[in-house]
This record gives structure tokens, sequence and C-alpha cells, in this order.
């Protein structure tokens, strides 16, 4: 289970064309925030801390990634049916973790255009 930033299409192609190594930066800079997010406390539920062990960051430019490795991490993001039939609700930490990231994400894409457009 991974992140991909999406959106901002315009902003991010306007700083791409100002400078691609810009752009790699703040999408670093914001996958590493989602990272150490994650990392915190609160940021990721614990119940064996496996989950929040499996927790990883690639740092590649613009294909940045961060995400859990857990074969069931999707289960504790989205939720899951029980095998008595009940249903345990998705506790969307990742999903929090994302939109709290989006603002800071596009408020860095404007503030690099600016000072360097």
């Amino acid at each position: 289970m991974g992140l991909e930033v999406h959106g901002v299409a315009e902003l991010s192609a306007a700083l791409r064309r100002l400078s691609s190594v810009r752009f790699d930066a703040v999408c670093e800079k914001n996958i590493a925030q989602v990272y150490e997010r994650g990392k915190s406390e609160g940021g990721t539920p614990v119940d064996t801390g496996d989950l929040k062990k499996s927790l990883a960051m690639v740092p590649a430019g613009e294909d940045s990634e961060a995400g859990y490795s857990m074969e069931y991490a999707p289960h504790v993001e989205y939720g899951h049916r029980t095998r008595g039939g009940g249903y345990v609700q998705g506790q969307r930490f990742l999903d929090a973790n994302v939109r709290k990231q989006r603002r800071i994400f596009k408020k860095d894409l404007v503030a690099q255009i600016e000072r360097f457009g």
C-alpha cells in the first residue's frame, strides 16, 4: 500500500518547466513529511507495531514513495470483513495523512513558483 500524488497538475507543470530539480525537491520533502507523520505517535495504528515498522520511504524526486509493506495494511486502512460475517471499519490513517499533506504540497509548489518564476 503506497502513496501517489495526483492533482495540482498546473502547478506541478509550471514548476517542472522552471526547474525539475526544484520540483523533485518539493516532492521529496512532502513524501518525507508523510513518512515522518506516519512514524510519529498516532500516525499509524499500533497493535503489534509491525504495521508502523513496515512504513518505508523511497526518495526519488517526483517518483518518491512512502507506503506500508505489511500485507494487511489495506485492510486496516479501508476496512475488512471478519470470519463471523461482521465488518471492521477502516481507520483511514494514510488517507488522513495525505489530506493533511495535500495543502502543504500545494503551498510548497506555489512558493517555489513565486520564488523562482
